[in-house]
């Protein structure tokens, strides 16, 4: 586990998302925080040893995202604070991401119906002049409703599920497939709001 880097030295003058995502970039938005932030999307591989528990998935992509980030930025990344987010879906120990095609969106919700999956965020800030990361994550218990065929081809049809981990977006039209959560709902969006605020905090940076 990366060590946990502290806030009272460092001066920090923006935000940067390492996120291509408008999901994150909107939870982000809700904190209403004084700092100005730049994203800054990252092409990092995602490939990942099978042995990794899911935990350790997140963290270490979330990871490697905000050091691709400090990479690309370089000199402009100086006094910055760099943010890197990953997000899992879980079911029976199989990792479920984001499908390749629409037949394969239709696999992954063919096996979420009906029952109850995990959801695993893991969030990394970077500090660009420490190089210390902070890494953490939050997981979340998703139970779905029964779908039929004609159901999951509807919602595949929406094109909603292209782009998302597990093939639905609960902020969404796939919310009215969630038969209920147990834990953060924002985690499932993509970004636990309440561990990003509680990580930032750490390093002074106060959302209320």
């Amino acid at each position: 586990m990366p060590g946990q880097a502290r806030s009272s030295e460092l001066k920090i003058n923006q935000l940067v998302l390492a996120s291509a995502s408008p999901r994150r970039r909107e939870l982000l938005e809700q904190l209403a925080l004084s700092l100005p932030v730049k994203i800054m999307p990252t092409d990092t591989d995602e490939s990942t040893p099978t042995h990794w528990q899911p935990a350790e998935i997140v963290e270490q992509l979330s990871l490697r995202k905000a050091r691709a980030a400090l990479h690309a930025a370089g000199d402009q990344a100086a006094d910055s604070l760099i943010i890197g987010a990953d997000t899992i879906v879980v079911m029976d120990g199989m990792v479920l991401g984001k499908p390749q095609d629409v037949e394969d969106a239709r696999r992954t919700l063919t096996r979420l119906q009906g029952g109850l999956h995990e959801v695993y965020s893991g969030i990394t800030l970077l500090h660009a002049s420490s190089g210390e990361p902070l890494v953490r994550h939050r997981m979340t218990k998703v139970h779905m409703k029964p779908l039929d065929a004609r159901r999951i081809e509807r919602y595949v049809a929406s094109g909603e599920p292209m782009d998302k981990a597990g093939s639905y977006g609960i902020q969404g039209l796939g919310a009215t497939l969630i038969e209920g959560i147990d834990g953060c709902y924002f985690n499932v969006v993509g970004m636990s709001l309440t561990l990003l605020s509680d990580m930032l905090s750490e390093y002074g940076v106060e959302s209320v």
